[in-house]
C-alpha cells in the first residue's frame, strides 16, 4: 500500500535539513523479521542538531515514529504514515569512553558492539548487551536486559531531543525504569546514552561474553527470521513456560510459528505476512490465558496500518 508522498511539503517545512528524505521507504527489510510495509517518509538526519531542526519544523499533526535495528518490531502491512526516523552513521553510533571508567554510545550503536568495545577496554558491568539483540536507543526506550543484567543498572544519563526539538539530558532516575519499560516521554528520541563501567580483567570479561554467545546459540533460534522475545516474563512465571504449557510450541498461522526451539520467539518461515506474525501472537496469548489465567503482554513493538482487507 503506497501513502501520499510528502516529501515536497517536508522540504518546504524544513528547507535547512541536511538528512536524507526518502518517500515510501520499504521498512520490512529493516526488520529482523523481513516483514511490512513502507515508511511515508523516512527521515535519516545528519547530526543531533539537524533532529532537532526537524522536530522544530515538524507540525504536530505530523506523526513521528523511530525504529533502530528492528530486532524487536513488527511493521504492519500497511505501512507508516507520517514520519519515521532512523538514526545511523558515525554521528549517531559512535562508542567512546570517558573519565571515570564511563562508556558513551550513541543510539545507534549496537547493543552487542557496545558490549565488545568496552570488553576490549577492559570495562565490565556492559557484558549483559552481548545478549541484547538491536541498538542502544531501542535498549533504553524498554529498559533491555539479559543474563541478570539490565540498562537501569548501568545507564548514568541519556542524551536525546523531544517533539519540540528541545535537546534534553535524562538521568537514570529520570528514565522511571521498570521491568523491560521506562517511562521516558514517547516523543523523545534518544542520540546517546553514557554508562558507567567498571575496571576489570579484559580476558574475564571476554570469557562471560563467550558464555552469554554459547547460551544464545544453544536456546535461541538466531539463524532465523525472528525478533527479540515475544511477551515480557509476568510476575512470577515465565512466558515460555506458560505458553509451552498452552501448546503453542511450533503453532504455524500462514507463514509464521512459535519457534519449536524457544517458544517466547516467533519465526518467518519464508512467505509471513506482519498480520501472520501478531495474528500467531494473539493466539499464543489467547490460549495462554485460557489455561493459565495469565494475560501476557507484547515485548515486540508493532507500529503501522493493518493492510485494508
Amino acid at each position: 500500500m503506497s501513502l501520499p508522498d510528502i516529501v515536497g511539503d517536508l522540504r518546504a517545512l524544513a528547507p535547512d535539513l541536511r538528512g536524507r528524505l526518502t518517500a515510501n521507504a520499504p521498512l520490512g527489510e529493516a526488520t529482523w523479521f523481513r516483514v511490512g510495509g513502507s515508511a511515508q517518509v523516512l527521515v535519516s538526519p545528519a547530526d543531533e542538531e539537524d533532529l532537532a531542526y526537524l522536530l522544530s519544523a515538524l507540525p504536530r499533526g505530523i506523526s513521528v515514529t523511530t525504529i533502530g535495528l528492528g530486532s524487536n518490531l513488527i511493521v504492519r502491512d500497511g505501512g507508516v504514515e507520517g514520519v519515521v526516523i532512523r538514526l545511523g552513521g558515525q554521528a549517531f553510533g559512535a562508542i567512546e569512553f570517558a573519565p571515570g571508567a564511563q562508556v558513551v554510545a550513541g543510539a545507534a550503536a549496537p547493543d552487542q558492539r557496545v558490549a565488545k568495545a568496552a570488553a576490549e577496554a577492559g570495562l565490565d558491568g556492559l557484558v549483559f548487551l552481548r545478549g541484547v539483540p538491536g541498538s542502544i536507543g531501542g535498549a533504553l526506550r524498554m529498559n533491555a536486559g539479559a543474563h541478570g543484567g539490565e540498562i537501569a543498572d548501568a545507564l548514568i544519563q541519556a542524551r536525546g531531543v523531544d517533539r519540540s526539538g528541545e535537546r534534553r539530558v535524562l538521568s537514570n532516575a529520570e528514565m522511571g525504569f521498570a521491568y523491560r519499560h521506562s517511562s521516558a516521554p514517547r516523543d523523545f528520541i534518544f542520540t546517546s546514552a553514557t554508562f558507567q563501567g567498571r575496571p576489570a580483567d579484559p580476558a574475564a570479561i571476554a570469557a562471560d561474553m563467550e558464555r552469554i554467545i554459547r547460551a544464545r546459540e544453544a536456546s535461541q533460534p538466531i539463524r532465523e527470521k525472528t525478533g527479540g522475545s515475544t511477551f515480557k516474563n509476568p510476575t512470577g512465571f515465565k512466558a515460555w513456560e506458560l505458553i509451552d504449557k498452552a501448546g503453542c510450541r511450533g503453532l504455524r498461522l500462514g507463514g509464521a510459528q512459535v519457534s519449536m526451539m524457544h517458544c517466547n520467539f516467533l519465526i518467518n518461515l519464508g512467505e509471513a505476512t506482519a498480520a501472520d506474525l501478531e495474528a500467531l501472537g494473539e493466539e499464543v496469548r489467547r490460549r495462554v490465558f485460557e489455561t493459565s489465567g495469565v494475560a501476557l503482554d507484547w515485548e515486540i513493538m508493532r507500529i503501522g496500518l493493518a493492510m485494508p482487507d
